[in-house]
């Protein structure tokens, strides 16, 4: 895989080309950002800058978000430029969450593992069996995830935009990860890619994975992507995907953020 040629896809078609359903995009002269209502989160998706204008572009967009009221964050990669952009960020307020992976497979390479039948049940759902994504993350990551009812409902309604799929074990859900197909994109993105604690290193992750690469193929995609945390990177990496850069979400927290209370993060 020649990591150069894929990041500049991926740049273009994800980061610059990109729409997304329940967000509006902004296509400014240094910067893309996407706005949602409060509490959601908005964000900076992508940013063309360099050492002379970076801090006034940075200063430019807080002044913005926070005239509005939209809490946000500036999702940065390794490639931007320049250079020290994540210092930068960090001088202006913003809090970096800890580094995931973008990783990348050529669904024209995938290793022969992820193509076989599962003996895991493994189901695509629909939008009547979401408590069962909710209940597989809450028992992974705690807190609330009520919101995937409203948001996979308004996705899974938008035709071929977002395949989701569960893992069962005694017909109870186990694990659960889910698939978007941008229109008009070579790429698709995983998401979610959550087994609860009491049935880690028994498959079930590989066989949603494999489900959704199955999937992706006979769609026609080109190729996998996935913003892979330190749990999932080393799975990931074991079937043929390819490390092509971090990932850092920042997080908007500096004292000109909000007044009252921080509405704070919806993932």
């Amino acid at each position: 895989m020649d990591i150069s040629t894929i990041l500049a896809k991926f740049t273009q078609q994800m980061r610059q080309e990109i729409t997304y359903p329940d967000m509006q995009k902004e296509v400014l002269p240094r910067v893309i950002r996407f706005t949602r209502p409060a509490p959601g989160m908005s964000m900076v998706l992508y940013s063309d800058l360099n050492e002379a204008n970076a801090d006034a572009e940075i200063e430019e967009q807080i002044a913005f978000f926070t005239t509005n009221q939209l809490p946000f964050s500036w999702k940065m990669y390794a490639y931007d430029s320049p250079p020290d952009l994540l210092s930068r960020l960090r001088m202006h307020g913003f809090t970096p969450d800890p580094p995931d992976t973008l990783m990348a497979l050529d669904l024209a390479e995938v290793p022969v593992e992820l193509l076989k039948p599962s003996a895991v049940d493994v189901r695509q759902i629909g939008r009547d069996q979401l408590a069962d994504v909710i209940a597989v993350l809450q028992q992974v990551w705690g807190g609330d995830f009520t919101w995937i009812h409203a948001r996979h409902s308004a996705h899974l309604a938008i035709p071929n935009y977002l395949s989701i799929f569960v893992a069962y074990v005694a017909d109870a859900p186990v694990c659960a990860g889910w698939i978007y197909y941008p229109p008009g994109s070579e790429f698709a993105s995983l998401w979610g890619g959550s087994t609860i604690p009491a049935m880690r290193n028994t498959g079930l992750y590989t066989a949603v994975l494999s489900a959704r690469v199955q999937e992706a193929i006979r769609r026609g995609r080109r190729y996998l992507v996935i913003d892979a945390g330190f749990q999932s990177r080393p799975i990931v990496e074991r079937h043929g995907f390819v490390c092509l850069a971090d990932i850092y979400a920042c997080d908007y927290t500096g004292l000109q953020a909000f007044t009252g209370e921080n509405p704070g993060k919806s993932t």
